[in-house]
């Protein structure tokens, strides 16, 4: 499986980006899509992810109420909406496809994720 992130750029605090990732399978027969990201010099982080059975997001708190990950299966995409971007949030952003369940905690633990995309930079300046 190869997934293709895009979107990333550099923004002002307050604006909003769309990330996407582009997957090389049909999503729907994946048990989960996430978004991580990773700031130089720290591990990588949990961002949010979307489990299809049985249809459940998580975020990380960082970012709950300002971020949306969603998913067009037609177009085996995954999206994740940044709204209201912060400073601290100017990372590399990577995208993963878990394939199967591994774990009640695997959705974040980056671990657990069996393929990834090459990261896509959002820089927020305030």
């Amino acid at each position: 499986v190869q997934l293709q992130a895009s979107g990333g750029g550099s923004v002002q605090a307050g604006d909003s980006l769309r990330l996407s990732c582009a997957a090389s399978t049909r999503i729907v027969s994946l048990y989960a899509m996430g978004w991580f990201r990773r700031v130089p010099g720290k591990e990588r982080e949990f961002v949010a992810s979307a489990r299809y059975k049985p249809g459940i997001t998580n975020y990380a708190d960082s970012v709950k109420g300002r971020f949306t990950i969603s998913r067009d299966n037609a177009k085996n995409t995954v999206y994740l909406q940044m709204n209201s971007l912060q400073p601290n949030d100017t990372a590399v952003y990577y995208c993963a496809a878990q394939k199967n369940f591994k774990s009640h905690t695997g959705y974040y633990e980056p671990s657990k994720y069996d393929y990834w995309g090459q990261g896509t930079q959002v820089t927020v300046s305030s």
